[in-house]
């Protein structure tokens, strides 16, 4: 009796120890099943481009980021190609000098319009690109640019002069109101009045096309573009990707949503086939601000 009780302990205390154990973020595939970062990883290598969806403010989002670019380069070394929406297209200069290290950290931090929560979250990729020598792309549309459409709509870029319309992709711009997500968005902004409904999706949409623009005016034949955005922007399969689609169909393209739930133990239904791969997070999880 002792020699099978001993052990049924043993199993009991293991079991317990699993029960207990908090889980910081599980992967699932497109179907809603349950995957791994060694599958992402391995889907990833083979793209032309990766969206990595973030939630702005989500810290697992931001390690996980850091850890596929580094996984990425380890495979891929100077031909993976670096670009995120939180650049926008008139500061590429800025931004090249820095990874060029031709400027200073001070002169860059002071003059680039960064985002408040740089330092903790984006801070650690361009470091990355900039010990590396790598190139990393300023991809979104400065965001004067984006009010402008928001107050006129599209009408209001073809007052603005060529210099200004460098930093934006070719106009007119491609724009199908019925793609969900910008349906979507038009619904939230109907208490807004006046065109502000109309025009929000549209202001979306410009960020989504200059995104996809300078993703193409920078790929390189061979090479792999990770880009870091909202998941919003690239959230089933629209957003950026579907500009990207417009112009290079044969495009192999890869994307990563993230979502915060409850629970981590299954995919809720409504984020089931956000992405090629769901990055789910506890909602519980500490937020960087």
């Amino acid at each position: 009796m002792k020699r099978i009780f001993f052990p049924l302990i043993i199993a009991a205390i293991v079991l317990m120890a699993m029960k207990t154990d908090k889980t910081a973020y599980r992967f699932f595939d497109q179907k809603g099943k349950k995957s791994s970062y060694e599958k992402m990883l391995k889907e990833a290598k083979e793209a032309d481009i990766v969206f990595f969806g973030e939630l702005h403010n989500n810290p697992i989002c931001h390690w996980l980021q850091l850890e596929l670019t580094k996984d990425l380069f380890e495979e891929k070394g100077q031909d993976l190609m670096l670009g995120a929406e939180m650049f926008e297209s008139d500061g590429q200069l800025i931004l090249e000098e820095y990874t060029n290290a031709t400027i200073s950290t001070r002169n860059f931090e002071s003059q680039a319009r960064l985002w408040p929560n740089y330092e903790t979250d984006y801070k650690p990729l361009v470091e990355f690109a900039r010990e590396n020598n790598l190139d990393f792309i300023a991809t979104n549309v400065p965001r004067r640019y984006a009010s402008v459409v928001f107050r006129e709509g599209f009408e209001g870029l073809d007052s603005l002069s060529s210099h200004a319309k460098f930093f934006l992709p070719p106009l007119p711009i491609p724009y199908d109101a019925e793609l969900p997500g910008y349906k979507a968005m038009r619904k939230m902004g109907g208490g807004m009045g006046g065109h502000g409904a109309d025009n929000l999706p549209k202001a979306q949409a410009l960020k989504d096309a200059t995104m996809a623009h300078f993703i193409l005016e920078n790929l390189e034949e061979g090479k792999l573009f990770i880009h870091y955005n909202g998941t919003y922007h690239s959230n089933d399969f629209e957003g950026i990707v579907w500009y990207l689609k417009q112009s290079k169909p044969e495009l192999n393209i890869m994307t990563i949503a993230s979502v915060e739930q409850a629970s981590t133990d299954e995919l809720e239904e409504e984020n089931i086939g956000l992405a090629d791969f769901i990055l789910l997070i506890p909602e519980t999880m500490t937020k960087t601000y």
